[in-house]
Parts: structure tokens; sequence; C-alpha cells
């Protein structure tokens, strides 16, 4: 029988997952550490994630602190969050780097709501996509007599409802994201 509908759950799954780490890095008002997850520091003629360098919490709703475990990487460190274009300055506190986390204008919010928008359409199209492959490997099957019509038609139809549920979880993470960031 057809194991193609547990692989493309699978695969659907790995996208919605790389589109919630992907949504985690879209600031909303408050501080969060996994916006500067796609901050990578110069450490000793290699780049490293900064997660690897340093410890990164949110002592209140608007600060981060960024504590190296080597003290020489601190202006390193003050150098890749500026060159991240995130709209932060750091402050060097010289064995630590606070981050005050300015306040979103309602400019600001609506370029992110429409950056969540064109990451949610991005994992739909992953998404879909899965299905395209799925439904052509469905009909290849059919096409040398391993599936009958019947078959055929049942399968295609789980397919789409697989499809249709990741649609409608990528499309709730988006609504989730979009109220954080509108929320003054």
């Amino acid at each position: 029988m057809f194991d193609g509908l547990n692989d493309a759950r699978e695969r659907m799954q790995k996208s919605l997952d790389a589109y919630e780490t992907n949504l985690a890095t879209v600031r909303t008002g408050r501080a969060n550490p996994a916006v500067l997850g796609r901050v990578v520091v110069e450490y000793y003629g290699t780049t490293v994630p900064l997660n690897q360098v340093a410890n990164v919490s949110t002592p209140d709703a608007r600060t981060l602190l960024i504590t190296p475990f080597d003290k020489s990487v601190v202006k390193g460190i003050e150098k890749a969050i500026l060159e991240a274009d995130l709209g932060f300055n750091p402050s060097n506190q010289g064995d630590s780097i606070f981050i005050s986390v300015p306040p979103l204008n309602d400019e600001r919010r609506r370029d992110l709501v429409k950056t969540v928008h064109h990451l949610g359409e991005e994992a739909k199209v992953a998404v879909r996509n899965i299905r395209r492959d799925c439904l052509s490997d469905l009909r290849a099957m059919q096409k040398e007599g391993d599936l009958g019509e019947d078959d055929l038609r049942r399968q295609e139809g789980e397919v789409q409802k697989l499809t249709d549920e990741f649609i409608a979880k990528i499309d709730a993470r988006a609504k989730s994201k979009e109220t954080d960031i509108l929320a003054v």
C-alpha cells in the first residue's frame, strides 16, 4: 500500500517547524531572545551563531541581556548585532551587553506583519509542493497498476486533508504572531 502519506506528513511538519523558527526571529514589541537567532559572530576566525558564544536572557519585558561565555568576544557580539540590522543599539557594559528593545511604531508594525505574511506564504508553498510530489507519486503508482482508481481518489483525498490541516496550522501561527506584533 501507499506509505507516502506518512512521508508527506513528516515533510509538512518539517516545513511548519522551519516556519515557526523563522517566525520567532520576527520582532514584536517585547524582548525575545529568539530575535537574535540569526545573528552570527566572528569568533577566532570562524562565524558561529550568537547562542553558541553567549547566553541571551530577558531581565524584563523591554531588555535583552547578552552574557558571553568568553569575555574577549564582547566587541564581536556588539558588532554582529549592529550588522544584523535588527534596529537594536547594543550597550556594551564591559563583560555583558544590554539591548533596550524600543517600542514599535505603526509603520514598522505594518512592515513586520507583511514579513509574517510573506513567511507564511513561503511555508504554504512548501506544503503545496509536498502535496504535488505526493500526488504525482500516487498517479505514477496508478499508471504502473499498483493502485486502483478508487484507491487513487481516496488517497488523493487524504493528501488534500493533510495539506488543509497544515495550511490551517500555518494560518493560525501567522494570526497569533500578527496579534503579538499589533499589540501595543
